[in-house]
Protein backbone atom coordinates (compact mmCIF):
# COMPACT_ATOMS: atom_id res chain seq x y z
CA UNK A 1 0.00 0.00 0.00
CA UNK A 2 1.14 3.43 -0.66
CA UNK A 3 1.95 6.61 1.38
CA UNK A 4 -1.73 8.50 0.44
CA UNK A 5 -1.45 12.23 1.17
CA UNK A 6 -5.04 13.97 1.24
CA UNK A 7 -4.43 17.39 0.39
CA UNK A 8 -7.79 20.09 0.99
CA UNK A 9 -8.00 23.75 0.79
CA UNK A 10 -9.41 25.74 3.73
CA UNK A 11 -13.17 26.79 3.34
CA UNK A 12 -14.56 30.16 1.89
CA UNK A 13 -13.32 32.85 4.12
CA UNK A 14 -14.20 36.48 4.56
CA UNK A 15 -11.34 37.68 2.15
CA UNK A 16 -12.62 35.21 -0.26
CA UNK A 17 -15.80 36.71 -0.36
CA UNK A 18 -15.05 39.81 -0.77
CA UNK A 19 -11.95 38.89 -3.17
CA UNK A 20 -9.26 40.69 -1.41
CA UNK A 21 -5.59 39.02 -1.11
CA UNK A 22 -5.14 37.15 1.70
CA UNK A 23 -1.41 35.93 1.86
CA UNK A 24 0.52 34.99 4.82
CA UNK A 25 -1.29 37.18 6.99
CA UNK A 26 -3.97 36.17 9.73
CA UNK A 27 -6.49 38.43 8.83
CA UNK A 28 -9.04 36.07 7.58
CA UNK A 29 -11.55 34.25 8.98
CA UNK A 30 -13.69 31.30 8.00
CA UNK A 31 -16.75 31.75 6.84
CA UNK A 32 -20.52 29.84 7.62
CA UNK A 33 -20.09 28.71 4.04
CA UNK A 34 -16.60 27.85 4.52
CA UNK A 35 -17.52 26.08 8.00
CA UNK A 36 -20.07 24.12 6.15
CA UNK A 37 -18.07 23.24 3.14
CA UNK A 38 -15.52 22.02 5.53
CA UNK A 39 -18.38 19.85 7.04
CA UNK A 40 -19.83 18.23 3.44
CA UNK A 41 -16.10 17.18 3.07
CA UNK A 42 -15.64 15.74 6.15
CA UNK A 43 -18.57 13.89 5.92
CA UNK A 44 -17.84 12.43 2.07
CA UNK A 45 -14.59 11.24 3.99
CA UNK A 46 -15.74 8.87 6.92
CA UNK A 47 -14.81 5.89 5.13
CA UNK A 48 -11.09 7.36 5.31
CA UNK A 49 -9.12 6.47 8.50
CA UNK A 50 -5.86 9.18 9.28
CA UNK A 51 -2.53 8.18 10.93
CA UNK A 52 -1.70 11.84 10.91
CA UNK A 53 -3.10 15.36 10.10
CA UNK A 54 -1.56 18.51 9.32
CA UNK A 55 -2.62 22.10 9.02
CA UNK A 56 -1.41 25.50 8.68
CA UNK A 57 -1.78 27.44 11.79
CA UNK A 58 -3.68 30.46 10.28
CA UNK A 59 -6.83 30.61 11.70
CA UNK A 60 -8.96 29.79 8.34
CA UNK A 61 -6.89 27.15 7.46
CA UNK A 62 -7.50 25.81 11.10
CA UNK A 63 -10.95 26.11 11.40
CA UNK A 64 -11.36 24.08 8.37
CA UNK A 65 -9.32 21.20 10.35
CA UNK A 66 -11.78 21.32 12.76
CA UNK A 67 -15.07 21.79 10.94
CA UNK A 68 -13.54 18.89 9.12
CA UNK A 69 -12.83 16.87 11.58
CA UNK A 70 -16.10 17.35 13.65
CA UNK A 71 -18.03 15.78 10.69
CA UNK A 72 -15.69 12.92 10.27
CA UNK A 73 -16.71 12.09 13.37
CA UNK A 74 -14.03 8.98 13.21
CA UNK A 75 -10.97 8.78 15.92
CA UNK A 76 -8.67 10.74 14.64
CA UNK A 77 -5.59 12.11 16.09
CA UNK A 78 -4.53 15.75 16.74
CA UNK A 79 -3.88 17.82 14.05
CA UNK A 80 -0.67 19.17 13.81
CA UNK A 81 0.05 22.46 13.25
CA UNK A 82 2.84 23.45 10.95
CA UNK A 83 4.33 26.53 9.35
CA UNK A 84 5.50 24.42 6.49
CA UNK A 85 2.15 24.96 5.40
CA UNK A 86 1.58 28.39 5.69
CA UNK A 87 0.60 30.53 2.78
CA UNK A 88 2.42 32.76 0.30
CA UNK A 89 4.02 35.75 1.82
CA UNK A 90 2.15 38.53 -0.24
CA UNK A 91 2.97 41.39 2.56
CA UNK A 92 2.52 44.59 0.26
CA UNK A 93 -0.74 43.33 -1.00
CA UNK A 94 -2.62 41.92 1.57
CA UNK A 95 -6.05 42.86 2.45
CA UNK A 96 -6.39 44.89 -1.03
CA UNK A 97 -9.06 43.60 -2.69
CA UNK A 98 -8.36 42.12 -6.61
CA UNK A 99 -9.62 45.61 -8.20
CA UNK A 100 -7.40 47.90 -6.25
CA UNK A 101 -4.51 45.77 -6.93
CA UNK A 102 -5.08 45.77 -10.96
CA UNK A 103 -5.53 49.37 -10.51
CA UNK A 104 -2.44 50.44 -8.33
CA UNK A 105 -0.18 47.62 -8.75
CA UNK A 106 -1.45 46.45 -12.58
CA UNK A 107 2.40 45.74 -14.15
CA UNK A 108 3.51 43.76 -10.80
CA UNK A 109 0.06 41.98 -10.53
CA UNK A 110 0.48 41.04 -13.88
CA UNK A 111 4.02 39.37 -13.63
CA UNK A 112 1.81 37.55 -10.77
CA UNK A 113 -0.59 36.20 -12.84
CA UNK A 114 1.71 35.36 -15.88
CA UNK A 115 5.52 34.66 -14.67
CA UNK A 116 5.09 34.49 -10.60
CA UNK A 117 8.19 32.73 -10.05
CA UNK A 118 9.92 36.19 -11.32
CA UNK A 119 7.58 38.09 -9.39
CA UNK A 120 9.24 40.98 -6.60
CA UNK A 121 8.03 42.67 -3.69
CA UNK A 122 9.51 45.10 -1.23
CA UNK A 123 8.72 43.95 2.14
CA UNK A 124 7.69 47.28 4.76
CA UNK A 125 11.50 47.05 6.14
CA UNK A 126 12.39 48.01 2.55
CA UNK A 127 13.79 44.41 1.88
CA UNK A 128 12.74 42.84 -1.34
CA UNK A 129 12.23 39.12 -2.03
CA UNK A 130 10.23 36.84 -4.32
CA UNK A 131 7.07 35.27 -3.10
CA UNK A 132 6.79 31.84 -5.18
CA UNK A 133 10.58 30.94 -4.99
CA UNK A 134 10.33 30.88 -1.34
CA UNK A 135 7.06 29.09 -1.38
CA UNK A 136 8.85 26.52 -3.54
CA UNK A 137 11.58 26.48 -1.04
CA UNK A 138 9.22 26.01 1.94
CA UNK A 139 7.10 23.48 0.49
CA UNK A 140 10.49 21.05 -0.61
CA UNK A 141 11.26 21.41 3.05
CA UNK A 142 7.53 20.54 4.24
CA UNK A 143 7.94 17.38 2.19
CA UNK A 144 11.39 16.53 2.91
CA UNK A 145 10.06 16.61 6.55
CA UNK A 146 6.88 14.63 5.99
CA UNK A 147 8.85 12.23 4.41
CA UNK A 148 11.07 10.99 6.88
CA UNK A 149 7.77 11.31 9.15
CA UNK A 150 6.22 8.44 7.71
CA UNK A 151 7.38 6.03 5.72
CA UNK A 152 6.69 5.31 1.85
CA UNK A 153 5.73 1.90 2.34
CA UNK A 154 4.16 2.53 5.43
CA UNK A 155 0.43 2.80 4.43
CA UNK A 156 -0.13 5.87 6.16
CA UNK A 157 -3.00 8.57 5.13
CA UNK A 158 -1.99 12.04 5.63
CA UNK A 159 -4.38 14.87 5.96
CA UNK A 160 -3.12 17.98 5.09
CA UNK A 161 -5.18 21.00 5.38
CA UNK A 162 -3.40 24.22 4.06
CA UNK A 163 -3.87 27.27 1.02
CA UNK A 164 -4.28 27.70 -2.79
CA UNK A 165 -0.38 28.94 -3.42
CA UNK A 166 0.93 26.60 -1.43
CA UNK A 167 -0.87 23.62 -2.42
CA UNK A 168 -0.04 24.07 -6.01
CA UNK A 169 3.45 23.97 -4.58
CA UNK A 170 3.72 20.90 -2.69
CA UNK A 171 2.08 19.49 -5.91
CA UNK A 172 5.06 20.95 -8.13
CA UNK A 173 7.20 19.45 -5.82
CA UNK A 174 5.70 15.99 -5.74
CA UNK A 175 5.65 16.35 -9.45
CA UNK A 176 9.03 16.90 -10.03
CA UNK A 177 8.80 21.16 -10.50
CA UNK A 178 7.64 20.71 -14.02
CA UNK A 179 8.33 24.21 -15.68
CA UNK A 180 5.10 27.18 -15.17
CA UNK A 181 3.34 24.46 -13.57
CA UNK A 182 2.20 26.79 -10.63
CA UNK A 183 -0.65 28.57 -13.11
CA UNK A 184 -1.00 24.57 -14.88
CA UNK A 185 -3.48 23.61 -11.44
CA UNK A 186 -6.78 25.18 -9.53
CA UNK A 187 -7.10 24.39 -5.81
CA UNK A 188 -10.63 25.32 -4.94
CA UNK A 189 -12.19 26.21 -0.99
CA UNK A 190 -12.20 22.35 0.56
CA UNK A 191 -11.08 20.83 -2.78
CA UNK A 192 -9.92 17.28 -2.16
CA UNK A 193 -6.72 16.16 -4.16
CA UNK A 194 -4.91 12.72 -3.56
CA UNK A 195 -1.46 11.98 -4.09
CA UNK A 196 -0.32 8.17 -3.94
CA UNK A 197 3.49 7.80 -3.30
CA UNK A 198 5.42 4.07 -3.98
CA UNK A 199 9.00 3.59 -3.40
CA UNK A 200 10.96 3.93 -6.96
CA UNK A 201 14.39 3.45 -8.00
CA UNK A 202 14.85 6.94 -7.59
CA UNK A 203 12.83 8.09 -5.11
CA UNK A 204 8.82 8.17 -4.70
CA UNK A 205 7.03 6.92 -7.27
CA UNK A 206 3.97 9.83 -7.56
CA UNK A 207 0.84 9.30 -8.95
CA UNK A 208 -2.15 11.41 -8.73
CA UNK A 209 -5.61 9.74 -8.30
CA UNK A 210 -7.49 12.87 -8.03
CA UNK A 211 -6.72 16.77 -8.28
CA UNK A 212 -9.63 19.68 -6.81
CA UNK A 213 -11.99 17.47 -6.59
CA UNK A 214 -15.40 19.50 -5.52
CA UNK A 215 -17.98 17.08 -5.83
CA UNK A 216 -19.13 17.10 -1.97
CA UNK A 217 -20.63 20.56 -3.10
CA UNK A 218 -21.27 20.42 -6.90
CA UNK A 219 -19.99 18.06 -9.67
CA UNK A 220 -17.67 20.07 -11.10
CA UNK A 221 -15.94 23.48 -10.58
CA UNK A 222 -17.07 26.20 -11.88
CA UNK A 223 -16.60 27.02 -15.53
CA UNK A 224 -14.66 30.55 -16.30
CA UNK A 225 -15.12 32.34 -19.50
CA UNK A 226 -13.22 30.39 -21.60
CA UNK A 227 -13.67 27.10 -23.41
CA UNK A 228 -13.79 23.81 -20.65
CA UNK A 229 -12.84 20.38 -21.88
CA UNK A 230 -14.25 17.10 -20.09
CA UNK A 231 -11.99 13.99 -20.60
CA UNK A 232 -13.48 10.66 -19.82
CA UNK A 233 -11.58 7.13 -19.40
CA UNK A 234 -13.68 4.40 -21.51
CA UNK A 235 -15.93 2.45 -18.65
CA UNK A 236 -14.47 -1.38 -17.79
CA UNK A 237 -14.18 -4.10 -20.05
CA UNK A 238 -13.32 -7.59 -18.99
CA UNK A 239 -9.79 -7.72 -20.42
CA UNK A 240 -9.40 -4.18 -17.80
CA UNK A 241 -11.06 -6.59 -14.68
CA UNK A 242 -8.73 -9.22 -15.50
CA UNK A 243 -5.66 -7.28 -15.86
CA UNK A 244 -4.89 -8.06 -19.76
CA UNK A 245 -3.06 -5.94 -21.97
CA UNK A 246 -5.60 -4.32 -24.53
CA UNK A 247 -4.18 -1.67 -26.76
CA UNK A 248 -5.85 -1.57 -29.87
CA UNK A 249 -7.76 -4.86 -29.72
CA UNK A 250 -11.63 -3.72 -29.90
CA UNK A 251 -13.02 -5.36 -26.58
CA UNK A 252 -15.92 -4.02 -25.52
CA UNK A 253 -17.80 -2.42 -22.66
CA UNK A 254 -18.98 -5.39 -19.72
CA UNK A 255 -22.28 -4.94 -17.55
CA UNK A 256 -20.18 -2.84 -15.10
CA UNK A 257 -18.44 -0.60 -17.30
CA UNK A 258 -21.81 0.31 -18.87
CA UNK A 259 -23.07 1.24 -15.23
CA UNK A 260 -19.94 3.10 -15.44
CA UNK A 261 -20.88 5.29 -17.85
CA UNK A 262 -24.02 5.51 -16.93
CA UNK A 263 -23.02 6.83 -13.41
CA UNK A 264 -20.49 9.38 -15.47
CA UNK A 265 -24.09 10.21 -17.38
CA UNK A 266 -25.87 11.15 -14.30
CA UNK A 267 -23.08 13.07 -12.86
CA UNK A 268 -22.78 14.77 -15.69
CA UNK A 269 -26.49 15.67 -17.06
CA UNK A 270 -26.72 19.19 -15.21
CA UNK A 271 -23.29 20.03 -17.32
CA UNK A 272 -23.86 21.67 -20.71
CA UNK A 273 -22.12 19.90 -23.67
CA UNK A 274 -22.33 21.16 -26.77
CA UNK A 275 -20.31 18.45 -28.76
CA UNK A 276 -18.18 15.41 -28.28
CA UNK A 277 -15.80 13.35 -29.73
CA UNK A 278 -14.04 9.79 -28.81
CA UNK A 279 -11.18 7.35 -30.17
CA UNK A 280 -12.70 4.84 -32.44
CA UNK A 281 -12.77 1.90 -30.54
CA UNK A 282 -15.95 0.64 -29.65
CA UNK A 283 -15.63 0.81 -25.92
CA UNK A 284 -14.93 5.01 -25.84
CA UNK A 285 -17.71 4.90 -28.35
CA UNK A 286 -20.15 3.10 -26.33
CA UNK A 287 -19.20 5.31 -23.06
CA UNK A 288 -19.76 9.01 -24.90
CA UNK A 289 -23.07 7.21 -26.45
CA UNK A 290 -24.12 6.26 -23.10
CA UNK A 291 -23.21 9.68 -21.66
CA UNK A 292 -24.75 11.41 -24.15
CA UNK A 293 -28.08 10.10 -23.57
CA UNK A 294 -28.46 12.95 -20.94
CA UNK A 295 -27.75 15.20 -24.25
CA UNK A 296 -29.37 13.54 -26.87
CA UNK A 297 -28.61 16.44 -29.10
CA UNK A 298 -25.33 16.40 -29.55
CA UNK A 299 -23.88 14.81 -32.13
CA UNK A 300 -20.50 12.15 -31.65
CA UNK A 301 -17.25 12.91 -33.91
CA UNK A 302 -14.38 9.69 -33.63
CA UNK A 303 -10.98 10.07 -34.11
CA UNK A 304 -8.27 7.70 -35.04
CA UNK A 305 -5.81 9.55 -33.40
CA UNK A 306 -7.34 8.96 -29.59
CA UNK A 307 -6.79 5.11 -30.33
CA UNK A 308 -5.29 3.48 -27.65
CA UNK A 309 -1.18 2.85 -27.10
CA UNK A 310 -0.26 -0.60 -30.10
CA UNK A 311 1.27 -2.86 -27.39
CA UNK A 312 1.42 -5.02 -30.44
CA UNK A 313 2.40 -8.99 -29.50
CA UNK A 314 1.78 -7.96 -25.99
CA UNK A 315 -1.94 -7.63 -26.85
CA UNK A 316 -4.53 -10.06 -25.32
CA UNK A 317 -1.60 -11.83 -22.59
CA UNK A 318 -2.15 -10.90 -18.95
CA UNK A 319 0.60 -9.60 -17.44
CA UNK A 320 2.13 -12.89 -16.18
CA UNK A 321 2.22 -14.34 -19.74
CA UNK A 322 4.09 -10.82 -20.72
CA UNK A 323 6.66 -11.53 -18.15
CA UNK A 324 6.63 -15.29 -19.03
CA UNK A 325 8.69 -13.51 -22.19
CA UNK A 326 9.47 -10.37 -21.87
CA UNK A 327 10.08 -9.97 -18.31
CA UNK A 328 13.00 -7.59 -18.48
CA UNK A 329 11.15 -5.25 -21.33
CA UNK A 330 8.36 -5.36 -18.81
CA UNK A 331 10.07 -4.78 -16.16
CA UNK A 332 11.75 -1.62 -17.82
CA UNK A 333 8.28 -0.38 -19.34
CA UNK A 334 7.00 -0.06 -15.38
CA UNK A 335 10.11 1.82 -14.69
CA UNK A 336 10.67 4.16 -17.84
CA UNK A 337 8.39 3.58 -20.14
CA UNK A 338 9.34 6.41 -22.23
CA UNK A 339 12.59 4.57 -23.50
CA UNK A 340 10.65 1.40 -24.43
CA UNK A 341 9.36 -0.09 -28.19
CA UNK A 342 6.48 -2.27 -27.90
CA UNK A 343 7.11 -5.38 -29.62
CA UNK A 344 5.49 -4.66 -33.12
CA UNK A 345 3.45 -1.78 -31.47
CA UNK A 346 3.81 1.26 -30.34
CA UNK A 347 6.21 3.79 -28.05
CA UNK A 348 4.62 6.07 -25.24
CA UNK A 349 6.46 9.17 -27.47
CA UNK A 350 4.34 7.85 -30.92
CA UNK A 351 1.29 7.86 -28.40
CA UNK A 352 1.69 11.34 -27.19
CA UNK A 353 2.43 12.94 -30.60
CA UNK A 354 -1.24 11.92 -31.97
CA UNK A 355 -3.24 11.96 -29.12
CA UNK A 356 -1.76 15.80 -27.85
CA UNK A 357 -1.87 16.67 -31.67
CA UNK A 358 -5.56 15.68 -31.39
CA UNK A 359 -6.33 17.19 -28.55
CA UNK A 360 -4.93 20.42 -30.01
CA UNK A 361 -7.11 19.89 -33.00
CA UNK A 362 -10.35 19.80 -31.25
CA UNK A 363 -9.32 22.66 -28.78
CA UNK A 364 -8.18 25.24 -31.42
CA UNK A 365 -11.72 24.77 -32.98
CA UNK A 366 -14.02 25.79 -29.53
CA UNK A 367 -15.81 28.97 -28.97
CA UNK A 368 -14.99 30.26 -25.58
CA UNK A 369 -18.48 29.90 -24.00
CA UNK A 370 -18.64 25.43 -25.38
CA UNK A 371 -18.25 22.90 -23.04
CA UNK A 372 -17.09 19.67 -24.85
CA UNK A 373 -16.89 16.07 -24.24
CA UNK A 374 -13.74 14.21 -25.11
CA UNK A 375 -13.60 10.12 -24.45
CA UNK A 376 -10.45 7.66 -24.98
CA UNK A 377 -7.99 5.51 -23.32
CA UNK A 378 -6.27 5.00 -20.38
CA UNK A 379 -2.55 5.97 -22.11
CA UNK A 380 -4.01 8.29 -24.51
CA UNK A 381 -5.55 10.50 -21.66
CA UNK A 382 -2.59 9.95 -19.54
CA UNK A 383 -0.18 11.59 -22.34
CA UNK A 384 -2.61 14.45 -23.09
CA UNK A 385 -2.90 15.26 -19.35
CA UNK A 386 1.11 14.99 -18.89
CA UNK A 387 1.60 17.27 -21.64
CA UNK A 388 -1.04 19.75 -20.10
CA UNK A 389 0.65 19.96 -16.59
CA UNK A 390 4.08 20.31 -18.24
CA UNK A 391 4.71 16.85 -17.61
CA UNK A 392 7.24 13.76 -20.04
CA UNK A 393 6.62 10.71 -21.32
CA UNK A 394 8.81 9.61 -18.20
CA UNK A 395 5.80 10.75 -16.14
CA UNK A 396 2.41 8.60 -17.51
CA UNK A 397 2.52 6.82 -14.15
CA UNK A 398 2.25 9.86 -12.29
CA UNK A 399 -1.48 9.86 -13.90
CA UNK A 400 -4.19 7.41 -12.81
CA UNK A 401 -7.26 7.43 -15.05
CA UNK A 402 -9.73 5.04 -13.51
CA UNK A 403 -12.21 3.88 -16.19
CA UNK A 404 -15.29 6.47 -16.43
CA UNK A 405 -13.30 8.85 -14.27
CA UNK A 406 -13.93 12.63 -15.30
CA UNK A 407 -11.20 15.32 -15.80
CA UNK A 408 -11.90 18.64 -16.91
CA UNK A 409 -9.43 20.95 -18.40
CA UNK A 410 -9.98 24.85 -18.65
CA UNK A 411 -8.33 26.90 -21.88
CA UNK A 412 -6.66 29.54 -20.68
CA UNK A 413 -8.51 33.58 -21.20
CA UNK A 414 -4.57 35.06 -21.89
CA UNK A 415 -3.62 32.70 -24.83
CA UNK A 416 0.42 33.21 -23.85
CA UNK A 417 -1.09 30.67 -20.53
CA UNK A 418 -1.28 26.89 -20.58
CA UNK A 419 -4.26 25.62 -20.32
CA UNK A 420 -5.21 24.57 -16.49
CA UNK A 421 -6.26 21.03 -15.24
CA UNK A 422 -9.46 21.64 -13.26
CA UNK A 423 -9.67 18.57 -12.14
CA UNK A 424 -8.71 15.36 -12.52
CA UNK A 425 -10.01 11.91 -12.56
CA UNK A 426 -13.05 12.50 -10.27
CA UNK A 427 -14.64 8.49 -9.72
CA UNK A 428 -16.75 9.82 -6.69
CA UNK A 429 -20.19 9.59 -8.87
CA UNK A 430 -18.99 5.36 -7.99
CA UNK A 431 -19.67 5.98 -4.43
CA UNK A 432 -16.66 6.63 -3.08
CA UNK A 433 -14.19 9.60 -2.85
CA UNK A 434 -11.59 7.10 -3.35
CA UNK A 435 -10.55 5.26 -6.77
CA UNK A 436 -12.24 1.78 -6.81
CA UNK A 437 -12.06 1.47 -10.28
CA UNK A 438 -10.32 -1.79 -11.80
CA UNK A 439 -5.99 -2.03 -11.63
CA UNK A 440 -5.63 -3.81 -15.11
CA UNK A 441 -3.76 -2.92 -17.56
CA UNK A 442 -3.80 -0.48 -20.15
Amino acid sequence: MPLRLLLVRHGLSSFNKDRRIQGRDDLSNLSDEGHEQARALGRSLQEVSFQAIYSSPLQRAAATTSSLLEAHAGQTPDAVFDDGLLEVDLEPWSGQTITELMEGSAETYSIWKHRPMELELQRRDGSTYKPLPELMEQARGFISNLLKRHPIDGNDTVLVVAHNAILRCLMLVLLGEPDNGFRRLRVDNTSLSIFNLRPGDNGPQVQIECLNSTTHLQPLPEKGKNARLILVRHGETDWNKAGRFQGQIDIPLNENGRRQAAAARDFLKEIPIDRAWSSTLSRPTETAQIILEAHPDVSLTQIDGLVEIGHGLWEGKLESEIKDGWSELLDTWKRAPETVQMPEGETIQDVWARSVRSWGEIAAQLKADETVLVVAHDAVNKTILCDLLGLTPADIWAVKQGNGGVTVVDIAADPGQPAVVTCLNLTSHFGSVIDRTAAGAL
